[in-house]
């Protein structure tokens, strides 16, 4: 089962029916998923795991739904609401196909693993003249057309990026740990082709993070210092250039600087969208039919103001907090785990935490309230609380024994009772 699951996030990421339009023809993803649905019913190790982010996800869909219902232009907006849908029926698949560590290694890695099969078949075909010319520059895009655009495409490299460390941590193979360094790399390299310069600020944020929790954060910090202007200087002029718009929007051409100012303008929109239908704001999806914009909102923020209104900001509200919230609940629990230490679930949560900020970080700059990585990442985290709070149950108490006239409860791992 959880080999499907990879196959379908390999259907969804690198979307080959995109790239060859015969699989389009075929509806290839749509055979795939219904086979898939079909084998999970008769799937004899699928378990539910209670968790409140559930009930988060459904308040957040159902607001969805309200909103495209009452938007003057539901019928522009069902696009956007049929691909969340999809992804939430995914999220099912997911979250209940796994109720052990093993499992939920496997998904991850496997997310991760189609993340670079991805990254090598869109590298492949800029190599091969694949490519978008925009704001004066040869810009790096993926081979979908949905998530292909080289901000998204930065975007979805930027998400995927805290895994790095967990795998670095959970994998010290030689040959693991030089895949780790390969997938770091390739992700960077794209990332600076793409031209995005969200992206990039991303990158540099996350790399930051990871000094900053470091042992050797003095070491780390040099490293940093250094690789950061060689890299920069290793890069052709014209990208030199788009990076250095971020603190001197001046140097580049003024459709860059314009672009800057969309962000702002975005948000002001955003803005007047919520006054004007405060309870369900526009719809879903229909930001340029409301707007009369050519551009998308390119923020997050404003496309949940002016897209949901005040029933998408309250429901998506509870949904960061829930992600936060499991991300809390096992970085405490590890304490109280005999296999704290040696667990792969803690080094994931602590990526997937790091992954959930970078979204709300790009969301500064990205439209990404409909993303993915919101319900896969939530999947994830409930999946590892659930193998957490069964480990904590079974581990027995023992009768208490007096000391010095105090009753002391002694508590024995599991795996060392006989």
């Amino acid at each position: 089962m959880h080999y499907l699951l990879i196959g379908y996030m390999f259907l969804f990421i690198d979307r080959p029916f995109e790239v060859w339009p015969i699989l389009g023809d075929l509806h290839v993803e749509r055979i795939y998923i219904l086979g898939t649905l079909g084998i999970w019913l008769l799937y004899p190790d699928k378990k539910f795991h209670p968790n409140y982010l559930h009930l988060f996800y459904v308040l957040f869909g159902c607001a969805i739904l309200l909103c495209w219902v009452m938007s003057p232009w539901s019928e522009q907006g069902q696009f956007a609401v049929e691909n969340w849908l999809k992804i939430a029926v995914f999220y099912v698949l997911l979250v209940s196909s796994a109720s052990d560590e093993k499992g939920l290694k496997r998904l991850v890695v496997g997310f991760v693993s189609v993340m670079g099969l991805y990254l090598l078949h869109s590298f492949r075909e800029f190599l091969g003249g694949r490519h978008t010319y925009r704001m004066g520059i040869v810009r790096m895009i993926g081979v979908d057309t949905s998530l292909g655009d080289p901000n998204s495409f930065g975007a979805s490299i930027v998400f995927a990026l805290p895994f790095v460390i967990a795998f670095w941590q959970i994998y010290q193979k030689k040959w693991q740990r030089l895949l780790t360094i390969g997938y770091l790399g390739l992700s960077v390299l794209c990332v600076l082709l793409t031209g995005s310069r969200g992206s990039l600020v991303g990158v540099l944020v996350w790399g930051l993070w990871v000094v900053f929790r470091s042992r050797y954060r003095g070491r780390a910090f040099l490293a940093f210092a250094v690789l950061s202007p060689v890299i920069f200087l290793a890069l052709p002029s014209s990208l030199q250039n788009r990076f250095e718009t971020i603190i001197n929007p001046d140097v580049g051409p003024k459709n860059a600087k314009e672009s800057g100012e969309g962000r702002i303008e975005g948000y002001i929109k955003g803005l007047e969208l919520l006054e004007r239908n405060p309870l369900t704001g526009v719809g879903p999806g229909v930001w340029r039919q409301a707007t009369r914009s050519k551009i998308e909102s390119h923020s997050l923020y404003a496309q949940l103001m002016g897209e949901l209104g005040g029933l998408g900001i309250v429901s998506f509200s509870m949904v960061v907090v829930g992600l936060f919230a499991n991300v809390l609940w096992i970085r405490r629990a590890q304490k109280r785990d005999p296999f704290g230490s040696t667990s792969a679930i803690y080094p994931i949560s602590n990526a997937i935490g790091m992954g959930i900020f970078l979204l709300l970080f790009e969301g500064l700059f990205g439209h990404n309230l409909f993303r993915h990585n919101w319900l896969w990442y939530g999947a994830f985290l409930i999946i590892g609380r659930a193998i957490i709070e069964n480990r904590l149950q079974a581990i027995p108490v023992t009768p208490y024994r007096i000391y010095s006239g105090r009753f002391r409860v002694q508590t024995t791992p599991f795996h060392l009772i006989r």
